[in-house]
């Protein structure tokens, strides 16, 4: 990696920490979707290393604020991404070539229309959804981790449509996304497909992580819930387009 390249790099891991603990589910969507669009990185190293930063974003997330997760909630959201992640990655291991680029292209068109579901808020969006609806969730977000290391989407179209604060939302998904991580890590360990280009790359964007947290912890924004969520829809879109544009080119 060249010293332009590394520089690029920390400025989207900046960009993707932010959006990340204001919203609780960014970060992947955003590098790994702009790393893989623009060819900085290519999906698989960048997937782990969305991975490795995530565990280091949760850490001082964690650190940095008192959670109180809606455990109720989070224990079937966890079950079930957890079969969703092992099925992710070995269907990840399965498909090559153009089958996956296809696979690629079917992610950006579920988040894009994940983001437009969402921003329209249609008639009973408020109401607590059922437990199949969250199972379903689950396992779509473990799909989707296992796969690109990018779980979110699911999950948060059902959270963020729930009768829930904001900041027990954000706190269930950095929860979530430590558990995937840890998870899908392991399996690409054992694998050995955990290359060193992903584990200098993280090095050097620790700092990076670890200061972006801290400072949005100490001077937090203090965005009302529609601008969040507006600026959720908008991170959906665009990483949504981004895949979809760089499966045609691929």
């Amino acid at each position: 990696m060249s010293a332009i390249q590394a520089i690029l790099m920390l400025g989207l891991v900046a960009l993707a920490t932010f959006c990340q603990n204001l919203t609780g589910f960014a970060f992947g969507l955003i590098f790994v979707g702009v790393a893989g669009a623009t060819h900085l990185l290519s999906i698989e190293d960048a997937a782990n290393i969305t991975c490795l930063l995530y565990l280091v974003n949760g850490a001082v997330y964690l650190y940095s604020h008192r959670v109180r997760p809606d455990w109720a909630l989070l224990r079937p959201m966890v079950v079930s991404s957890v079969v969703g992640v092992a099925g992710g990655v070995v269907l990840l291991y399965w498909l090559s070539g153009n089958a996956l680029n296809v696979l690629r292209m079917l992610l950006g068109a579920v988040i894009v229309a994940c983001a437009y579901l969402l921003f329209a808020r249609r008639e009973g969006a408020g109401k607590a959804g059922g437990p199949v609806a969250l199972w379903g969730a689950g396992i779509a977000s473990g799909l989707l981790g296992g796969l690109f290391a990018t779980p979110g989407p699911p999950m948060v179209y059902y959270l963020y449509r729930q009768p829930i604060e904001a900041a027990v939302v954000r706190q269930c998904l950095f929860v979530l996304l430590i558990i995937n991580a840890v998870l899908r890590l392991g399996l690409v360990a054992v694998d050995g497909q955990l290359g060193s280009t992903a584990v200098l790359a993280t090095a050097l964007a620790f700092p990076v992580v670890a200061g972006v947290t801290w400072l949005q912890a100490r001077r937090p924004p203090q965005w009302p819930r529609r601008v969040v969520e507006a600026l959720v829809c908008v991170l959906l879109l665009l990483s949504g387009l981004s895949l979809l544009v760089s499966g045609l080119r691929a």
